[in-house]
């Protein structure tokens, strides 16, 4: 009754569009609670309502949290329409999401779901974000992918003067993700590299490129430097003459090493074959 309570609480400061106290009254529940036997309707409805106050603030990676703990409720995967809705978009918020190592380890053990099999442009998706390779926008299955219910306006905040829909930010936003992506990559395989190329690469303009690899700098999820009079973005870091020196030391002892354990070695077959 307590817990019944509790939700409704948040069901009324939600319909007020009061966030800050249906999220504050939403801390009384404890989640572990939720996963006791015979909870279930009580754990689905809760977290369908924080869902509500995570699209308002426009927290991607608690969406996903929320959906993959309503898909994993066992009444849910009882129903086939209901258990693809909740993993599809698990899978939607988590691509949507700014890469973290916490974002990859969920998107790994969410690709390893045997039911994600039955939803392939999830599967297909999901995939693409887990190689280290340039991900080409728009999707195939992006019109898909973008037409799920918690995509769009349906039960998101009120939209304030000059601002975006909520569709409209979530569109702008797996765009902006992809490139996040591809500017990863690119650091993987590349030095340095012209910008102009690098823009080719990504099917953006130099300016938009720009754009990306500062915000990315800026958050630090990604070492770059540009060098506009020059054209090229540097991915990698300089480095000093004492990490240059120890990187040379190592590499002689480990190659003097090899020349004692190859020496002993010789000797030891000469003793073998002259008895």
């Amino acid at each position: 009754e307590k817990i019944e309570f509790i939700l409704e609480q948040m069901r009324l400061t939600l319909a007020k569009r009061d966030y800050v106290r249906a999220y504050i009254v939403s801390q009384k529940i404890k989640r572990g609670t939720l996963d006791e036997e015979g909870m279930a309707e009580w754990k689905v409805k809760f977290y369908t309502l924080l869902t509500t106050y995570y699209q308002h603030e426009k927290m991607a990676l608690e969406l996903a949290k929320c959906y993959h703990a309503i898909y994993s409720t066992p009444a849910v995967q009882e129903e086939e329409s209901s258990w693809k809705e909740a993993l599809t978009n698990t899978v939607v918020f988590l691509c949507l999401s700014e890469y973290s190592n916490e974002v990859k380890d969920m998107m790994e053990r969410v690709n390893l779901d045997g039911r994600l099999e039955k939803i392939p442009e999830c599967k297909e998706t999901l995939g693409r974000y887990l190689k280290d390779e340039i991900i080409h926008y728009p999707l195939p299955h992006q019109e898909m992918l973008e037409s799920i219910r918690a995509f769009t306006d349906e039960g998101s905040s009120d939209k304030e003067e000059g601002a975006t829909s909520m569709k409209e930010h979530w569109h702008t936003t797996f765009h902006t993700r992809i490139v996040q992506h591809n500017l990863r990559v690119a650091s993987l395989y590349y030095r340095q590299i012209h910008t102009s190329r690098l823009a080719t690469l990504l099917s953006l303009s130099s300016a938009d490129v720009e754009k990306h690899i500062s915000q990315m700098v800026s958050n630090g999820t990604l070492y770059a430097k540009i060098d506009r009079p020059k054209d090229i973005v540097r991915f990698m870091k300089k480095r000093s003459e004492e990490e240059v020196l120890s990187d040379w030391a190592g590499d002689i002892k480990t190659l003097l090493g090899l020349v004692e354990e190859t020496t002993y070695l010789i000797h030891k077959e000469n003793m073998v074959q002259s008895h």
